[in-house]
Parts: C-alpha cells; sequence; structure tokens
C-alpha cells in the first residue's frame, strides 16, 4: 500500500491506495480517501468523515491528533471568502473573564495545565454563558468577543472532543482540585464557628443518557426507573461551594459510594470532621466506616431501621408537648432528642432526633379523610395511618441543641441548588459525549462553570439581579471592531448595574492587537 497525493485548486490531498499484483502486471486495488493533507510529515489528514485525525501507513491505523495541535490557518484568498465580523458580542463574555481573573478562579483553571489555554478559557465560557451543545461552539467564537480575548482557540466540534479527553484526564483534573482547595482555603472566615466549619454536605444526581458505555445502566432510585449515570457532588457547608465530585454507574446504589466518597476526599488532603448525608446513605456498615474514620455525621434515618422503629414506638406518644415545641420554616415542629446507638458495632453512641412535622400532618390528616370513602377505610385505619404522617428521624452523631438540628440538616438543600446550577447554568445534560474520557472532561468543565455561577450568584445575593439577567442583558452589549481598537457600545442602565454588582468598569475602547488581527 502507498498513500497517493494530488494537489486540486491549490490544495493536497491523499489518498490510501493497494497494490494488485496479476502476473508480472501491477494495477490499483481498493482505495481509501484519506481528505486533505494538513501535516505531511506527521501523516495528519482531514475528511468530513473523521474529522482531524493521524494515519499510520505501516500499520494501517487511525489515531486521534493531539488536543493542542493548531491546525493551519487557510490563507488563500478567492472570491468566496467570509467577509469579516465587524460587531461582536461583548459585555457578557467580557465580565465573565475579568470577574473569574479578578476573584482568583482562574489561577485553579490555568492548573489543569492544558497547553492551549485560549481553548480551555474558551470552552469554560462557552459552558457557563450558553445552553447550546459543541457543536454550536465555533459559531458561538467567531461571532462575540471570545474569539479576541481567545484568539488562538480550538472550537471545532471534533477539536473540542480531543480537549474534554485531556482536560478531564486524572492528571488534570488532580492539578486543578490542589489549586482550588489552596483558593477555598483563602475564602475561608476565620469567625465561622466549629459546628459548621468542618462539615461537608454529600448528595448524588441521576443524569439521564443513552449512551452505549459501561457507566450508561438502569438505576432504580427512590422508585424511579431510567438509564443514567450518577454524580456524587461534594460541597463545602459553611460555604455552600461545590467541593469535589466523582461518577459512578447508574447502578451502584447510594449506601456503596459513601465510603469511596470519603477516601477520595482524605486522598486530596481534605480530611473532613463532620458530614450531612442524604438518606440513602445512610446503613450501619456506613455509620462505622464514618465513626471509624473519625467523621462525626447526621442523616436522615429510613422508616424501616430497627432504630427508628424502637424510637418512634418508645417516644411518639409523648413527643407532641409544650416543651419539645420548635419554630423552623414558619412550620410547628416537636422534636425529641433521644440517645440511642447506631452502626453493627457495639457501644456505638448517638443522638436520635424524633420530629413530627404539624403542617405535613394536617395536610395528611385532609388526605387521609378524602379518600377514605374511595378506599373503604375505618376511622380506626385513619387513625393509625395519621400516626406516621409528618414523622421523621434525624440521627446525630454530635449532641446538638434541640432547635438548631433542623437549620443544620437542612443546609444539604445547597447541594440540590449546586445540581440545579449544575443542570441548568452549568449546562450538564444533556449528556452529548461518546466517551468516558470526553465524559470526564464534560464533567470537569461542567464543575467549574458551576462553581464560577455559585461565586457570582453569592455576589448577587443581595441584589435583584441574578447570574441569568446579567448574562442575558450584557450578551445584548456589542463591540464595534477595527483594526486597531475595539469601541464598546453604551451600556444601559440594566448593564450598568451588572457592572457595578461586580465592580468591573465597562472600557469605552480596548487596543487591538495586531498580531490577533485575521
Amino acid at each position: 500500500m502507498y498513500i497517493n497525493y494530488n494537489i486540486v485548486n491549490g490544495k493536497e490531498y491523499g489518498t490510501v491506495t493497494a497494490s494488485v499484483r496479476k502476473g508480472k502486471s501491477v494495477s490499483k486495488g481498493k482505495q481509501i480517501y484519506l481528505g486533505r493533507v494538513i501535516d505531511k510529515e506527521n501523516g495528519i489528514f482531514k475528511n468530513r468523515e473523521r474529522g482531524l485525525f493521524k494515519y499510520d501507513l505501516a500499520t494501517d491505523s487511525y489515531s486521534s491528533v493531539s488536543a493542542d495541535f493548531e491546525e493551519p490557518k487557510d490563507q488563500r484568498k478567492t472570491k468566496y471568502q467570509k467577509r469579516p465580523v465587524l460587531i461582536v458580542s461583548f459585555g457578557d463574555i467580557y465580565l465573565l473573564d475579568s470577574f473569574m481573573n479578578k476573584s482568583g478562579i482562574m489561577s485553579a483553571v490555568n492548573a489543569i495545565n492544558y497547553k492551549n489555554q485560549d481553548t480551555l478559557h474558551a470552552l469554560v465560557a462557552y459552558y457557563i454563558l450558553t445552553t447550546y451543545s459543541n457543536c454550536h461552539a465555533e459559531d458561538w467564537w467567531e461571532l462575540t468577543y471570545a474569539r479576541y480575548l481567545y484568539p488562538k482557540a480550538q472550537m471545532a466540534s471534533q477539536r473540542i472532543s480531543d480537549a474534554l479527553a485531556d482536560i478531564g484526564s486524572e492528571d488534570a483534573k488532580r492539578h486543578f482540585f490542589k489549586e482550588y482547595f489552596k483558593f477555598l482555603s483563602l475564602k475561608k472566615d476565620a469567625d465561622e464557628s466549629n459546628e459548621i466549619d468542618d462539615g461537608i454536605l454529600i448528595d448524588s444526581s441521576g443524569l439521564p443518557n443513552s449512551i452505549h458505555f459501561p457507566l450508561t445502566a438502569v438505576s432504580n432510585h427512590n422508585g424511579i426507573i431510567s438509564e443514567e449515570l450518577r454524580l456524587i457532588y461534594v460541597v463545602q457547608q459553611h460555604t455552600g461551594m461545590p467541593l469535589f465530585f466523582r461518577y459512578v454507574a447508574g447502578n451502584v446504589i447510594d449506601v456503596s459510594t459513601i465510603t469511596r466518597t470519603i477516601a477520595e476526599l482524605k486522598a486530596n488532603g481534605i480530611n473532613t470532621k463532620f458530614a450531612i448525608l442524604d438518606a440513602g446513605y445512610y446503613t450501619g456498615v456506613n455509620a462505622d466506616a464514618l465513626l471509624d474514620s473519625g467523621i462525626s455525621f447526621m442523616a436522615r434515618m429510613k422508616s424501616n431501621f430497627k432504630v427508628y422503629k424502637r424510637i418512634v414506638s418508645e417516644h411518639l406518644n409523648n413527643l407532641m408537648i409544650k416543651e419539645n415545641a420548635v419554630i423552623f420554616n414558619k412550620r410547628l415542629i416537636y422534636i425529641k432528642c433521644v440517645p440511642c446507638e447506631i452502626g453493627q458495632k457495639e457501644n456505638r453512641k448517638a443522638y436520635a432526633f424524633l420530629c413530627k412535622d404539624m403542617t405535613a400532618y394536617n395536610e395528611g390528616q385532609k388526605n387521609a379523610i378524602a379518600r377514605a370513602e374511595d378506599e373503604s377505610l375505618t376511622a380506626s385505619d385513619i387513625y393509625d395511618d395519621l400516626q406516621r404522617q409528618g414523622v421523621f428521624v434525624i440521627v446525630s452523631t454530635r449532641k446538638v441543641a434541640v432547635e438548631k438540628i433542623l437549620p443544620l440538616y437542612y443546609m444539604r438543600d445547597q447541594v440540590e441548588k449546586i445540581f440545579e446550577l449544575c443542570k441548568q447554568g452549568g449546562k450538564i445534560l444533556p449528556i452529548n459525549v461518546e466517551s468516558e474520557a470526553t465524559l470526564r472532561g464534560h464533567l470537569m468543565l461542567t464543575f467549574i462553570a458551576t462553581v464560577v455561577l455559585k461565586m457570582m450568584s453569592d455576589k448577587l445575593r443581595n441584589t435583584a439581579l441574578t447570574t441569568e439577567s446579567v448574562f442575558m442583558n450584557l450578551h445584548e452589549q456589542h463591540a464595534i471592531v477595527y483594526d486597531k481598537e475595539f469601541v464598546t457600545t453604551e451600556p444601559i442602565k440594566k448593564m450598568n448595574d451588572a457592572y457595578k454588582a461586580f465592580k468591573i468598569q465597562c472600557p469605552v475602547s480596548i487596543k487591538r492587537l495586531l498580531d490577533n488581527v485575521d
């Protein structure tokens, strides 16, 4: 076999050709079109089917091109050449880039050590500012100030797939988190109480997908059947900031992931002392594992546990007394603290907080009476059913004041808020990748996007603004492109409010570097 090269309209193309011998004569056999020659010496070609790729004639094999490879620009002038873009969307990308540099989070992003930092920065911005799939990234880049802010970015769809594989590598992930943990330690408030300061929140969320790789599995989570993989997030309790992420196959149940999640945190230098867990994570085995690791925890206990049944049986009848009444979130809740033992080992002391939410009880009472006739329920049946309405048990290995137990436990709602950011602003769904390698990069970029959105949301907490409104309004501020500078259009009041919220000055003009001129 050999590669036959041909030049058409000034461009060189390659075709793999097999020689066929018939007696003394040799003729051409099967031919495989490789496409346009990009780098002849290194065997790099490009065609519509494969995009950019490497071909090795000796082994007749194809491989991907290094993600940091920069494809030479086509300098050939034709009458069909695109007109230059003279006005670009400016405000949203300028504010975002300025905020990331000013806040210091960009240092953690740069720690990924991806060779083409323009591509990395552009992808982070694309994940934050748009809801489009990655196949539209190049169009976004060409029509916004990102093209001049990150001039060397490789935003073609196939180049992004190659970049995701590198960005999501284990080495890149470790470098990012090492720098990110330093960044979080600088944000830590010195006056936080120890009860809050050393805590983490752990929860998981399903990511539905139909991609055929081992991580996609049928999941039965809380009775909901779906094909998915599961994403685990760890959140810093006192700041609500995302701390770490893992992912597992969709059919892996939550209770089996807690010990490995804690182990990975420790391996990364995060030695937590307190964890707040969803009910799905609590088992006797996990309780022992956490306590053996020196980690106190708080979790909601499922109603089928023996400890739960004993606490309810012994203490529910005398729960609703004045001394046990607590107001939380505009609800009347009766709470009683009862010492108990947990885990499978002996003498594991803890505290069970038996709770009865009267709002939930009253709603349950209405529903029970409404269905009594349809289901032929007796008054005795309704009474038995109502005894369970609004009842739940929170177990804690730390003794906490009764009036503080619910505010402390429901800090875990911050994880749900993080997942909302992740799935909406962070663009984690839909999953549109072809391999686990690119999935890892997708999850890494989503995590970074979620971190930045959380930081920006915190800045806007005492304003009427949201990150969505900020980016939507600023996307409409443009920059007019001249040979030597950009001149920005006048920001309206909503745009000025956004700049002011982040203490960023909108420039009238920006000098354009001549080496960035196309």
